[in-house]
């Protein structure tokens, strides 16, 4: 078991190296506690922060701690677990393979094995696809769009890149995000895991302490995220209504505030955004906001059922994810989960620049 094993778990040679160690899983979880303990740490970094952590200093323990949290992973068996586990550590390998990639030919010659991009490339079956240019790289159309699939910014989008002759050109930056997304696939692959019931019933404690981050994740996410592309259909026509400046009943106005008021915005910003409106009021509009949010009432209004919208005719534009869902909040929540944690990070870090 070598250092890049440990480093790059989900390497098909890393894999090759326990199979040739001949790893007992079983073994693993009732007398290697250091290494159970480290794929906890794996799981909760990628609930807590979108990483897995620093490499522990036992090579076995690093390497072995993966296979061992993809099983935890599987025994609780929660998609919202899976995306999040699969992201970290995908983001986890683009910043290693970053660092390690800009190492000095110096520093590359004291170890054995180092990361190339070659290697790199190669792991992922890449090599036919990518190749480099003058002015960065280019990489094959299907396999582009294969790997851009999950990217939601606008600059992923094909129409948005040159292409030519089958090729999309892409910078250096951009061919390691492709490549951390090869990484989320590897990841995510198989998952969840068949996993026999001697080591499920090894990992009960392990799979409860998971299952409680994830109960506490739950409990403290106020949805802090205010992403319009992901808004309801419902909400997104009464945001139009309200920045085109036109009129809205009062049903309409109070539903469009409280979606906004539940998804965290605050009574200035709220205000901000009616102030286009006709017949605006700012303290008028400031008292009905505060009374919704529950400052200037004996309780805090919720956002109406998606029942209450559709009787008073404010459900509009329904869609796929309509039809299985009973309220604006748990459509937003839903398109959150299954958002890309790239992009709600770029959300989020605007957000902050922005305010």
């Amino acid at each position: 078991m070598r250092p890049l094993h440990a480093r790059y778990p989900f390497f098909r040679s890393a894999r090759e190296a326990v199979e040739e160690a001949e790893v007992d899983l079983v073994n693993v979880v009732t007398s290697e506690p250091a290494v159970v303990e480290r794929a906890l740490e794996r799981i909760e970094g990628a609930l807590e922060d979108a990483d897995v952590g620093e490499t522990h200093r036992r090579t076995r323990v690093e390497l072995l701690s993966y296979p061992v949290a993809r099983v935890i992973v599987s025994l609780v068996d929660e998609h919202l677990l899976t995306r999040k586990y699969a992201f970290a550590e995908a983001r986890t390998a683009h910043d290693r393979f970053a660092y390690d990639l800009e190492q000095s030919v110096e520093l590359r010659s004291v170890q054995r094995q180092q990361l190339t991009q070659d290697l790199l490339l190669a792991e992922f079956d890449l090599a036919e696809a990518v190749r480099e240019t003058p002015d960065g790289y280019a990489v094959n159309v299907g396999t582009y769009l294969a790997l851009a699939a999950d990217k939601r910014n606008p600059e992923w989008r094909l129409v948005n890149r040159p292409v030519r002759d089958g090729e999309v050109s892409i910078q250096r930056s951009e061919l390691l995000a492709l490549v951390a997304q090869a990484v989320k696939q590897r990841v995510s692959e198989g998952l969840p895991l068949a996993v026999p019931a001697v080591i499920g019933d090894e990992l009960t404690d392990e799979c409860a302490r998971v299952r409680a981050a994830l109960a506490d994740l739950d409990l403290m996410r106020d949805i802090d995220t205010v992403v319009p592309e992901l808004f309801p259909p419902c909400m997104r026509a009464l945001l139009d209504q309200v920045q085109k400046g036109e009129h809205l009943a009062h049903h309409s106005r109070f539903a469009i505030a409280s979606f906004l008021t539940s998804i965290g915005m605050t009574t200035d910003e709220i205000v901000d955004l009616f102030e286009v409106n006709p017949g605006f009021g700012e303290e008028a509009t400031r008292y009905q906001v505060d009374h919704i949010r529950g400052e200037t009432s004996p309780t805090a209004y919720s956002t109406p059922s998606c029942a209450t919208m559709q009787s008073y005719g404010d459900c509009v534009n329904m869609d796929d994810l309509c039809e299985t869902i009973a309220h604006p909040m748990a459509y937003y929540e839903k398109k959150l989960d299954d958002a890309d944690e790239d992009e709600l990070t770029d959300w989020r870090e605007q957000q902050t620049t922005n305010s």
